[in-house]
């Protein structure tokens, strides 16, 4: 064996190989690499897509967050208003409704006053007449002494 033809024979045996693997080998190999870094670099790109759609989503709700505090804190500060406007008016009506009932009751005490000195005045003058009639020890005729009477009844 010749040292020389071997080393010649694996030299094209090497270059059929690299030839071969060049060939039908490393084509898929590259192939299957680029189809994988275009997988990555597209879900690096839709994970940086879905961070700015997430921010934005979180900015999105912060806002109608902020936006609902608001309106229920103004429908809290209406219903306060409206509340308070309603036991003003209550307020207004009862003590309306307490200054009529006072004023009623202020009227009927004074026509009870008036009916009391009415019935005191004809009491104290039938006890009047009573006591003229014992002392003149005669009847007195009402109707003949009516202007006598009247005046008596207005004096008491």
């Amino acid at each position: 064996m010749n040292l020389n033809a071997t080393l010649f024979a694996q030299a094209i045996v090497f270059a059929i190989l690299v030839w071969f693997t060049m060939k039908f080998v490393w084509p898929p190999i590259a192939k299957a690499l680029d189809e994988r870094a275009l997988k990555i670099s597209e879900g690096l790109a839709a994970s940086d897509k879905a961070k700015s759609e997430l921010a934005g989503a979180n900015k999105r709700v912060e806002e109608e967050l902020s936006k609902s505090r608001n309106e229920s804190a103004t429908r809290l500060a209406d219903a306060e208003r409206r509340a308070q406007a309603l036991i003003d008016e209550a307020k207004a009506r009862a003590t309306e409704e307490a200054a009529k009932i006072v004023a009623a009751a202020r009227d009927e005490a004074v026509q009870q006053v008036v009916k009391a000195r009415q019935s005191l005045r004809e009491e104290v003058a039938a006890l009047a007449v009573k006591g003229a009639e014992q002392i003149l020890q005669r009847e007195v005729n009402a109707g003949v002494h009516a202007e006598l009477l009247g005046r008596l009844k207005t004096e008491l």
